[in-house]
C-alpha cells in the first residue's frame, strides 16, 4: 500500500471512528435516563472488557513490551474512567446535543497535546483550520447555552481532557502495535476493576430499566467502548494524531442528527448552517501540511 492510498484508509477509519464515538453521546443520554451514570461506565468497561480479554486469548497475544506499560495504566484510565464517567455525568445536566458541541473542541485539544509533546508539528494552516473549526463550535455553544457554563459544562471539558490524553496516548502506542491491540490491552488491564466496580454498583430494582436502557448500554460498550476505538486508533497509525484528531469536529454536528431519533431533540436550519461551516474548516485542514515524527 502506497503512503498516499495508507493515509486515505486511515481517514476514512477516522471518520467511522467520529460517527461510532458520536452515537455514544446520545445513547449515553438515553442510558443515564435509567441507569445511574457510575454504573453505565463499569457495566460498559465491563462487557467490552470480556470481549476484549477473548480476543486476545483466541490470538494468543503477548504482554506489550514493559516501556508500554506506564503509558496503558494512563491511557486505560483515560479512555475507561475519566471519559465515560464524565460523560455520563454531565448528560444528566445538558442534552446530547449541547453535549456534542461541547465535545467539539475535541480536536484542537488533540492536536495541542500532540505537539506539546513532540509527536506531530501541524502547520501553521492546520492550526488556523483548527482554530476556526474549534471557534465556531464555541460560538454555537455558548449562543445555544444562554452564554452560560454550568456544571454540566465542566464535566463535559474534563471528556474533552481525557479525551485528548486518551487520543493523542493511543496513537501514539499505535505506532509500536496493531491499533485493535492498544484499546484491546487497555480494556482486559481494567476488566477487574471494572467488573468490581459494576457489581457493586449493580441497580437495586434491574426491572424498572425498560429494553431500551439496556440497548443503549450494550451499544456503547461495543460500539463505543470497543470498536471506535479500534478505527481511530488504526486511523492515527496510518494518517497522524492530529489529522484524525481533527475530524473529530464533525462530531457535534453528528450528534446532532443522531439526537433527533434517539433523544427526541430538535434540529433547526441554523444548526445546519453552523455543521457546513465546520465541515469547511476539516476540509481545509485535510489539505494543510503535518509532519510527523
Amino acid at each position: 500500500m502506497t503512503t498516499s492510498n495508507r493515509e486515505k484508509l486511515g481517514i476514512l477509519l477516522g471518520v467511522a471512528a467520529a460517527c461510532g464515538f458520536s452515537s455514544t453521546v446520545p445513547m449515553t443520554r438515553l442510558g443515564v435516563t435509567w441507569l445511574e451514570p457510575l454504573f453505565l461506565t463499569a457495566a460498559r468497561a465491563s462487557i467490552a472488557g470480556f470481549v476484549a480479554l477473548a480476543v486476545l486469548l483466541i490470538s494468543r497475544r503477548k504482554l506489550p513490551p514493559r516501556d508500554t506499560w506506564g503509558t496503558f495504566v494512563l491511557t486505560g484510565f483515560c479512555v475507561l474512567v475519566g471519559y465515560p464517567v464524565l460523560l455520563a455525568l454531565g448528560l444528566r445536566y445538558v442534552p446530547a446535543s449541547h453535549g456534542g458541541v461541547v465535545l467539539g473542541i475535541l480536536p484542537l485539544a488533540v492536536a495541542a497535546l500532540a505537539a506539546l509533546l513532540g509527536y506531530e508539528r501541524p502547520s501553521m494552516g492546520f492550526w488556523l483550520a483548527s482554530a476556526a473549526g474549534a471557534a465556531i463550535v464555541i460560538g454555537f455553544m455558548l449562543r445555544h447555552g444562554a452564554g452560560g457554563i454550568g456544571i454540566g459544562d465542566l464535566m463535559l471539558i474534563g471528556v474533552v481532557i481525557s479525551g485528548a490524553t486518551a487520543y493523542t496516548m493511543s496513537g501514539r502506542l499505535s505506532s509500536r502495535m496493531p491499533g485493535w491491540e492498544v484499546i484491546t490491552w487497555q480494556l482486559a488491564l481494567y476488566l477487574p476493576v471494572s467488573v468490581i466496580s459494576a457489581l457493586l454498583l449493580w441497580p437495586r430494582d434491574t426491572s424498572s430499566v425498560p429494553l431500551q436502557g439496556w440497548v443503549a448500554l450494550l451499544w456503547i460498550s461495543f460500539i463505543g467502548q470497543y470498536f471506535s476505538f479500534i478505527a481511530s486508533n488504526f486511523g492515527m497509525a496510518m494518517a497522524g494524531v492530529a489529522r484524525i484528531g481533527q475530524l473529530m469536529l464533525l462530531q457535534p454536528f453528528i450528534v446532532l442528527l443522531l439526537a433527533i431519533p434517539i433523544n427526541g431533540e430538535r434540529f433547526d436550519w441554523e444548526t445546519l448552517l453552523f455543521a457546513a461551516a465546520v465541515v469547511g474548516t476539516v476540509m481545509i485542514g485535510q489539505r494543510m501540511r503535518v509532519a510527523r515524527q
